[in-house]
């Protein structure tokens, strides 16, 4: 008995034709859908940011009450006498820690696993502690000096010397808890470009995660947040390069937006706009342009002057 199949029982196969249409509905599929997914990525990673500034933002209260109500300073002033110069922070001795590392340590969090009292490592140092002084977005930008989120130095306090020298007194520090109103929606910090906010978008540079001194490059000495407007006596957050195109602003990184953490507590996310900068043609940052205001970062609600350096 032949029990060979018979050609009219043989299972029918997928044609070319049909295997390219359905390569091609899947594709149409993921076409449509991969655009929402990386805005679903985008927004957790916003989430993200703006729940680490959080965080890290619990330590400026404490601080405060740790300090005779007086608020963390950009970064400590740099004194003659090198001893002056360096700081416990949580977990060791660092040379002249910036704002975030003095707060992390007061809401438990620390910035390095091994703080170093060595001023020949500020500007290499890495921040490789806890991952709360990260922003998703950008997970490379973990340099000390070149960092993600930039203090509102000037009017929260600015430890750098009048004039640069240290007889004349600081700047603007220290400054009094009570003064700054939480009810005026005061920035504390947030997401920072650095000096390359004054370029042209098209000369913007790469971040320099070696803590390399490039004025053009994003991320760089972002660690200070310059208010939207500057005036000629005003401080910068390079002090060393002192001019309206190498002011630093907000890094619009999260769709076009960047988070903003407030002296009440809570995080917002901001456009340029609504914070007060004003944004050029080349989409360099003003420093001083008509309707640019410091209202959301004066402390008062005011559009106040920055402190000046004289």
């Amino acid at each position: 008995m032949n029990l060979s199949a018979r050609p009219t029982d043989r299972v029918r196969g997928f044609t070319l034709i049909e295997l390219l249409v359905v390569i091609a509905i899947i594709g149409l599929l993921i076409s449509i859908l991969l655009p929402s997914l990386q805005a679903a990525r985008r927004t957790s990673r916003t989430l993200r940011c703006g729940t680490n500034l959080r965080q890290i933002g619990i330590g400026w209260t404490i601080y405060a009450d740790e300090n005779h109500g007086h608020v963390v300073p950009g970064r400590p002033a740099k004194f003659a006498d090198p001893n002056r110069n360096v700081y416990w922070v949580g977990n060791g001795l660092h040379f002249r820690p910036r704002w975030y590392v003095q707060m992390g340590a007061e809401a438990g969090f620390y910035a390095f696993q091994q703080p170093s009292p060595d001023p020949a490592q500020d500007n290499v140092k890495a921040v490789d502690g806890s991952d709360v002084f990260l922003c998703p977005e950008v997970p490379e930008w973990i340099n000390n000096r070149n960092y993600a989120f930039g203090y509102n130095s000037q009017f929260l306090g600015n430890a750098r010397f009048k004039n640069g020298a240290e007889a004349n007194g600081f700047i603007n520090f220290p400054v009094p808890i009570g003064r700054i109103r939480a009810a005026a929606g005061t920035v504390m910090a947030a997401d920072a470009m650095g000096t390359a906010a004054g370029k042209e978008k098209r000369a913007r540079t790469a971040f320099r995660a070696d803590g390399g001194s490039d004025l053009f490059a994003v991320g760089n000495h972002a660690w200070s947040l310059d208010p939207p407007r500057l005036t000629a006596t005003s401080d910068y957050c390079d002090d060393g390069n002192r001019a309206p195109e190498h002011r630093s602003a907000i890094h619009p990184r999260h769709g076009a937006k960047a988070n903003a953490m407030y002296c009440d507590g809570h995080v917002g996310t901001e456009t340029c706009a609504t914070l007060g900068y004003q944004e050029n043609d080349d989409g360099s940052i003003a420093a001083n342009a008509e309707g640019a205001h410091n209202r959301m970062f004066s402390g008062t609600g005011q559009d106040d002057d920055p402190p000046s350096i004289r």
